[in-house]
Parts: structure tokens; C-alpha cells; sequence
């Protein structure tokens, strides 16, 4: 039966800020863990795109195993393609099962989206309606990627730029729903509920509030940037390309008040800053979480 063998629990990450780690970053990340330690200033985990590490061998690899045995690493995936009508890239599964099975990652996650269309790739994580046979297709598909995983993942909620007439579902209430039926977590960005008000007309206190605290493994922020078209018409682009805003740090204040600390992550895809930058984004985020940690106290 779908969603049996796998249940949603909270993370084996520690509820502290992480980074999603690029290149640039791998040598000072470790010079910075070396001066510090364990407790030292910087993020306590690190998130990568597994289909960076799609290779036998190779430099990546081994910045990557040297910084797996220093620190927690959570796999974040762009490729499985999960609502693709013809089902998620069963390649690509394949290949990510390998990363985890070399990598032990903390978490592995990917997106309410597909990005392939009769075996074609497509550079980009494109929405899909909200509808019963959606959430069907999807719960299916879930079910699949956990039992080769041999472990629950999470879902990302999607950054929409539009909405489908068909759909019969509120947002939150699909991802309520996939969680529930599949056994899946969820892994909540922040960023994604802004650009959706803009786009969409979510309401991101409302959506905040109906979110199922328990399913949420893990939160995300990040920049993102609004054009302004004919007619005055506002289009919110969710780049990563710039640093996280206000309105996103005060709604992950809001998220982490009502459902407690959850490993926090701050993305930066685009115009990659120096580490240091990054490092200071995170530590405003585990500001956060240790207030909410100490209030809990």
C-alpha cells in the first residue's frame, strides 16, 4: 500500500543554520571549521545538489568526502522530475541511490515539480496543477523514490509564477495531503511562499499557519527578485540571486515561532558571494533558531 513503510519524523539534522555549498566555498568552509572547531562561528551542515557529484571520481568527490567526515551534508536533488506524466527519471534515481549510499546524507530532498518531458530534459522545475490526480501521480511516484532510498524524503514547495484553473487543491492543503498519504516530509522555502504571493495571491501568514508542523523536516530562504511589466503587472523571480530579504527573514521568524527550531538553510544559486557572506546570512538564521531554542528552554 502507498505510503506504509516510511513515516515523516523529525530530522537527524540539529535545528541550526547550513548553507547550500558550492565550489568557492569548499576550501574556507574547512579552513574556518579547522580555527573553530565544532562549535565554532560558521554552518553547522551543508546542502549540495547531488547532480553536481553524477561522476565516478574527480575533485568534487573529494572536497565532498573530506567535508562529509567534518560535518552533516543534506542532498538536495533538481533532476528526478517527480511529476513528469511519464513518471520520475528512473536514471536519475538510480544515480542518486549510489550518492546515497556513498554519503550517508542527513536528508535527501527535491521539488512539487517536473523538469523532463518524454525523456527530454528541461532546465527548469516547472509546477503542475493542483489536482486529485496530481496528488495521485505524485504519492505514486514518492512511494517509489522512498523504497529505493530505503528512507523517507522530503518535498519542496514550489516557487509558482502561475496558477492552473483546474486546480482543486489550496497549496498547503496538497502538500498536507501528500505528506500524509505518502509518509513523506516536507521542506518548506520560505523565499517560495513569497514569490507565490506575488504570482499566485498566497497568503504567506495563512499559509504559514495551515502548515503541518510535524511533517517539516527542513526550511529554506533565499533572495529572489519582482519585474514590473505592462500595466504595472508585478512578476516575482525566484533567482537565488541575491541575498535573503527582510520579508524572508521575518517569515521565517514567524515559521520557526509557531512550529519550533528546524535545520535552516540559506541558498544562494546565482551570483555566488564569497563565503564569508554567506556564512554571515547563516549565522543571522541561527540567531534566530538559538532565540527560539533558549525561549523553548
Amino acid at each position: 500500500m502507498v505510503g506504509t513503510r516510511f513515516t515523516a519524523s523529525q530530522p537527524p539534522l540539529a535545528p541550526r543554520a547550513g548553507i547550500g555549498l558550492k565550489p568557492a566555498h569548499f576550501r574556507p568552509l574547512l579552513e574556518r571549521r579547522a580555527l573553530g572547531g565544532e562549535t565554532g562561528a560558521g554552518p553547522h551542515w551543508v546542502e549540495v545538489h547531488p547532480q553536481n557529484y553524477m561522476m565516478d571520481g574527480g575533485p568534487m568527490h573529494r572536497w565532498l568526502t573530506a567535508i562529509r567526515a567534518d560535518m552533516p551534508v543534506s542532498m538536495h536533488s533538481v533532476g528526478l522530475s517527480i511529476g513528469d506524466p511519464d513518471g520520475h527519471d528512473a536514471a536519475e534515481l538510480e544515480r542518486l541511490a549510489l550518492l546515497v549510499d556513498r554519503y550517508e546524507p542527513a536528508m535527501v530532498s527535491d521539488h512539487l515539480s517536473w523538469s523532463s518531458l518524454a525523456g527530454e530534459a528541461i532546465p527548469d522545475l516547472l509546477p503542475l496543477p493542483m489536482t486529485e490526480e496530481s496528488l495521485d501521480h505524485f504519492v505514486r511516484e514518492v512511494d517509489i523514490i522512498q523504497e529505493r532510498l530505503k528512507r523517507p524524503i522530503l518535498i519542496e514547495n514550489p516557487s509558482r509564477m502561475i496558477a492552473f484553473a483546474e486546480d482543486s487543491y489550496e497549496e498547503v492543503d496538497f502538500l498536507k495531503a501528500l505528506s500524509k498519504r505518502s509518509g513523506c516530509g516536507l521542506l518548506i522555502d520560505v523565499n517560495n511562499i513569497l514569490v507565490g504571493r506575488t504570482n499566485v495571491g498566497l497568503d504567506p501568514e495563512a499559509y504559514v499557519a495551515a502548515l503541518p508542523a510535524d511533517a517539516i523536516g527542513e526550511v529554506h530562504v533565499a533572495g529572489h527578485t519582482v519585474e514590473e511589466h505592462e500595466g504595472g503587472a508585478l512578476l516575482a523571480i525566484d533567482d537565488h540571486g541575491s541575498p535573503v530579504g527582510e520579508e524572508c527573514w521575518t517569515l521565517l521568524e514567524t515559521l520557526i515561532d509557531r512550529i519550533g527550531p528546524r535545520p535552516v538553510l540559506v541558498e544562494r544559486d546565482n551570483d555566488v558571494p564569497e563565503y564569508d557572506e554567506l556564512a554571515a546570512e547563516a549565522a543571522r538564521a541561527d540567531a534566530i533558531l538559538m532565540r527560539e531554542l533558549t525561549h523553548a528552554a
